[in-house]
């Protein structure tokens, strides 16, 4: 960027941040997140730091304000450190309370609430005062020996103290987060820098991978920290309180920021007011927990699964920040159809740094106007492809123009197509390089290989040892040593892995095809209703739509496919290389969950999604990839998508992965 540039740019972020200011503390209006105005102003502050002869004092920065071990030993947890049930919004925290209230059969339930840390989570266990074992959490049953780690970080006492009105028991465990502190993780990455070395990716990450260091001296070099937040030991405490005021007598930090709330309101506003300051602590935050005050009523509560009910975690909303549009780029995927991506200038959300930001399609590029150049604001739930939430205008350079959809292919250069009725554009190419290598990788998930990624397919592709899928059960170990990456061993396991998926489900072989408008949900209900791949294959459109499940536009996109005889011939050349489909004709039990459709949003703590979808499946129910008005429950885990949007948006039922299972038993 030239100094005019610059200058330019500095001006109409001052500009602009000032208005915002002003709206957020003279007009109590917040028209933007706090966490977009910080980047916002961080990039100010970073150009003006380029080009200081540009600071001015009217500008917003310049406001006032021991030896290496061989391996880990395994240690099984005498108390099994449980995980926490996760809720996102008020009305579900609302929705905790009355069920402990009902539980407990009282109207008033005292809360002890205090931040979330994110780091890793730790158990001391203290004999005789000394500090004799640290364990990570693990499985939460079974962690692993990190003593030696542990005790190079100075806020870990060595010895506990020994106040006059406490009686210190024999055996102590004490429970909390190891973290990097900001501040300091900026002073190592900087030093890091300075003596070339590469730098620590995160915070949490570095307190993670410090502690899990074979070589202790590496783990001293980094300044972690450690706080508490939970007392297994009886020293004659009553409340959650109780054991904080103990845990800060005998030598430790509890988690600062921490306070007892008397009511739902209270929590709310402690809530509200961790998000607020969560950018001025030393140590990320990522929401709050709430845990029942009163040891007995918490230990009568008692636990379901591996989360207390007297026990939750409130977390905040996604993240966001500002950052600007470089380049608008299209995709093109497994059915030809082209997707847009924004390319952006590096930024930090979530703690990690994103380059690209989801667009969808030309409709969503239309509706926010997003051109290259722009400032954007993007936002992040879990952990997900950013999204552009909203175009800074204000920030708009001159002579932008607005996206125009591309006439041909940007890989093999065919022309484009959109269909009627149908948002998405498509490559009329059947054999686009890209096409061939997103089927052949979604194939290769259909039919759970394991080992072969994109740029191993593209490798395959590019010296034409493969052009299809089935293709992939052809090759042979010399086959791959051309291929970069491979040697002798690596391609003779690549092979076995390969041949040993040979037999695979109708359903799942379904999803293999790659057939447009085919999920993983319309192949079971395909599967089921025909049993055998010739009868889908000769199947009328009227018997498909027949189907329960599949409409009119699936039941096209199924008859199509069919009707090609490229297609035909890869049913052919599956057969040519042994591939084996199971016939047998699934049926879904007449469950509690019959006519139920379920959709699954985040990171659950107990099962996998292949797991829940198939409890989902026994029981009656379908499992769907999208939420719309027809979904009856949204089963939502940690670090929800956009699903949990939407379901709130269209009133739809939200579960927790704890709910869910307890209506299944």
């Amino acid at each position: 960027m030239i100094e005019k540039e610059a200058k330019q740019r500095i001006e109409k972020l001052k500009t602009l941040i000032s208005k915002y200011r002003y709206e957020y503390h003279v007009l109590d209006k917040q028209t933007i997140s706090d966490a977009a105005l910080d980047s916002l102003k961080h990039e100010l502050y970073t150009l003006e730091q380029k080009f200081p002869e540009f600071i001015t004092t009217d500008s917003p920065t310049q406001r006032v304000g021991g030896k290496p071990l061989a391996k880990f030993q395994k240690i099984k947890h005498a108390d099994r450190m449980l995980s926490m049930e996760d809720v996102f919004t008020p009305i579900e925290f609302q929705d905790w309370i009355i069920r402990i209230k009902k539980l407990l059969e009282t109207q008033n339930v005292e809360l002890f609430c205090m931040p979330k840390l994110d780091g890793l989570a730790v158990s001391l266990i203290y004999e005789n005062g000394i500090l004799a074992r640290a364990a990570t959490r693990g499985d939460g049953q079974t962690g692993e020996d990190v003593t030696q780690n542990v005790r190079t970080i100075e806020s870990v006492p060595l010895t506990l103290l020994s106040p006059k009105n406490i009686k210190l028991p024999s055996h102590v465990e004490v429970r909390g987060e190891i973290f990097f502190p900001l501040k300091a993780f900026g002073k190592t990455n900087k030093r890091l820098a300075k003596e070339g070395k590469p730098l620590l990716a995160n915070p949490r990450n570095a307190a993670a991978g410090s502690i899990r260091q074979l070589d202790s001296s590496i783990t001293s070099s980094r300044p972690l920290s450690f706080v508490a937040w939970d007392l297994i030991a009886d020293m004659n405490q009553k409340t959650m309180e109780d054991e904080w005021k103990i845990l800060r007598d005998i030598g430790f930090r509890p988690v600062p920021e921490s306070r007892i709330c008397v009511n739902t309101s209270d929590a709310h506003a402690q809530w509200s007011l961790l998000q607020k300051i969560r950018e001025k602590l030393d140590y990320w935050i990522d929401g709050m927990v709430a845990r029942v005050n009163d040891n007995v009523t918490y230990d009568q509560l008692g636990v379901v699964g591996k989360t207390p009910r007297g026990l939750i975690a409130w977390k905040f909303p996604a993240e966001e920040a500002t950052t600007v549009v470089k380049q608008i780029q299209w995709f093109v995927g497994r059915t030809g159809a082209l997707t847009p991506v924004a390319l952006v200038e590096p930024t930090w959300i979530g703690g990690t740094t994103v380059q690209h930001a989801s667009l969808h399609n030309l409709d969503e590029i239309q509706r926010l106007d997003v051109r290259e150049g722009d400032s954007v604001v993007l936002y992040k739930a879990g952990d997900i492809i950013p999204k552009i939430k909203n175009v800074l205008k204000e920030l708009r350079p001159r002579n932008t123009t607005s996206v125009k959809p591309p006439t041909y292919c940007p890989v093999c250069g065919s022309k484009i197509e959109r269909k009627k009725n149908e948002v998405a554009m498509y490559c009329t190419n059947k054999r686009c390089f890209s096409q061939d290598k997103e089927s052949i990788l979604h194939a290769a998930r259909a039919f759970g290989i394991d080992g072969i990624g994109p740029q191993t397919i593209s490798a395959l592709l590019e010296q034409k040892i493969i052009s299809r899928p089935s293709d992939l059960f052809s090759i042979q170990p010399d086959d791959l040593l051309s291929v970069e990456g491979f040697a002798d061993l690596s391609s003779k396991k690549l092979v076995e892995e390969i041949q040993s998926h040979k037999e695979i489900s109708l359903a799942n072989f379904l999803l293999s095809l790659g057939i447009r408008n085919v999920g993983e949900q319309t192949a079971i209900d395909l599967a089921n209703a025909f049993g055998f791949l010739e009868r889908i294959v000769s199947a009328t459109l009227e018997e498909l739509e027949s189907v329960e499940g599949v409409g009119g536009v699936v039941a096209e996109s199924v008859r199509e496919f069919f009707s090609e005889q490229r297609n035909i011939d890869l049913l052919s050349e599956y057969e040519k290389v042994g591939v084996k489909i199971s016939h047998q004709k699934i049926q879904a039990s007449r469950g509690i969950f019959s006519g139920k459709t379920f959709v699954v949003t985040g990171i659950l703590e107990t099962l996998s999604r292949d797991e829940i979808k198939n409890k989902i499946r026994e029981a009656g129910g379908k499992s769907s990839g999208s939420v719309s008005a027809k979904t009856d429950y949204v089963v939502v885990g940690k670090n929800p998508g956009s699903k949990l949007d939407d379901a709130n948006r269209l009133g739809v039922k939200t579960l927790s992965e704890k709910q869910f299972l307890d209506m299944l038993s």
